[in-house]
């Protein structure tokens, strides 16, 4: 019988299990570090791609899938008459979503194609929850209904320890982000709405603590938290102390503590991480 089958960008945190039992199908973005050029999820992991960009001579450089690439999978997909459905990261940070949607147009498949105005985590969870429901028979309608619930009950905080890389990605005047660096700012951000905004500039860990505890805070506020995701680049004493407290105020909603992908290290740099969770209120 005809479905609707799930397709993503690696840029979502999903762990192996989840992908084999969902069945979810992912497209790889490709990084290029010093002439070599690496497939996300293949030919190199999270877990590997993290001391390749910090012993790297230049900044990596990442790749969105080839239009052709997504029109292979949409048309294996659809080949028994099941319908695709391709999730993927915030257009803010990537053009695979228009990849995806240029390829929808020449797949001969029927392909629905969404910006999740998310990334990691918070693209996985709508990924997790549309497969699930695919797996139970529900239709297009009724999985765009259950993301976008999803999407706006969804909440993704980061927080950029150093601003190196995005100085050397050209993102930030180099003297800006010497000046920022030396004063030991960090910044917060939220993803909101499938755009960037700064919440908070704090200036050494204290401040940054205090950022994650508003944070927390919040949390406990939240009616029906189910699920919480924790990604990184590389570990730092706030993120230990962020994540003990996380266990310890939701003892008893899942957390997901990983690595998080070649595209948002190279875009974040060493030590930062992203905090993210959704509730499900009725």
């Amino acid at each position: 019988m005809a479905n609707v089958k799930i397709v993503t960008d690696s840029s979502a945190q999903l762990t192996d299990e989840e992908i084999n039992e969902y069945g979810i199908t992912v497209v790889p973005l490709t990084v290029m570090i010093d002439n070599t050029v690496y497939v996300e999820g293949d030919t190199i992991t999270n877990e590997t791609f993290v001391p390749k960009m910090m012993s790297a001579k230049d900044l990596p450089k990442t790749s969105q899938p080839p239009v052709g690439k997504f029109v292979e999978t949409f048309n294996e997909l659809g080949a028994d008459g099941s319908q695709v459905l391709c999730i993927n990261m915030l257009a803010a940070i990537s053009g695979t979503v228009h990849a995806a949607e240029q390829a929808a147009t020449l797949s001969t498949s029927e392909v629905t194609v969404i910006d999740s105005q998310m990334t990691d985590r918070g693209l996985g969870f709508q990924v997790i929850e549309a497969a699930k429901l695919a797996q139970q028979g529900a239709d297009m309608p009724a999985l765009l209904s259950r993301i976008e619930k999803i999407r706006d009950n969804t909440k993704l905080y980061l927080c950029v320890m150093t601003l190196d890389n995005i100085v050397k990605g050209g993102r930030l005047h180099p003297v800006a982000g010497a000046i920022t660096n030396f004063l030991n700012i960090k910044l917060g951000l939220q993803v909101t709405g499938g755009k960037l905004k700064i919440v908070s500039k704090s200036r050494g860990d204290k401040s940054l603590r205090k950022f994650f505890n508003r944070i927390i805070d919040d949390m406990k506020n939240t009616p029906a938290l189910k699920k919480i995701g924790i990604s990184y680049v590389t570990e730092s004493k706030v993120l230990k102390e962020t994540v003990d407290e996380l266990k310890a105020t939701f003892p008893d909603v899942p957390l997901l503590y990983r690595i998080t992908s070649p595209i948002i290290s190279t875009h974040t740099g060493e030590g930062a991480f992203a905090l993210i969770y959704y509730s499900d209120p009725d």
